[in-house]
């Protein structure tokens, strides 16, 4: 498999304080698309980052309504993915892809 399709079902990594707590545990957080599934991220992350996923979880949020001065706004939904990682290997999302 070519490495541009691998990328395909991976948009990016979600950095956030929950997400920095979760990587005590070897899990890495990442926005994918709508259309993924487990078996897939599996294998795609196995093979770009060189690693052994254990878990994959997907969480889809739905898009909801927010009020922002005075004004209700849309937010978008997204799927994103908790894979968690073999004990003792991690992914150093600093470096880049």
């Amino acid at each position: 498999m070519d490495k541009i399709h691998l990328y395909d079902k991976i948009l990016f990594p979600l950095v956030t304080e929950k997400t920095t707590n979760l990587s005590e545990q070897n899990k890495i957080v990442f926005k994918v698309p709508a259309n993924s599934n487990k078996k897939i991220l599996k294998k795609n992350i196995e093979k770009i980052f060189k690693v052994n996923v254990t878990k994959v979880n997907i969480i889809n949020k739905q898009n909801r309504t927010k009020l922002t001065r005075g004004r209700k706004v849309k937010v978008s939904g997204f799927k994103k993915a908790i894979i968690t990682l073999k004990k003792g290997q991690s992914i150093d999302l600093t470096t880049g892809v």
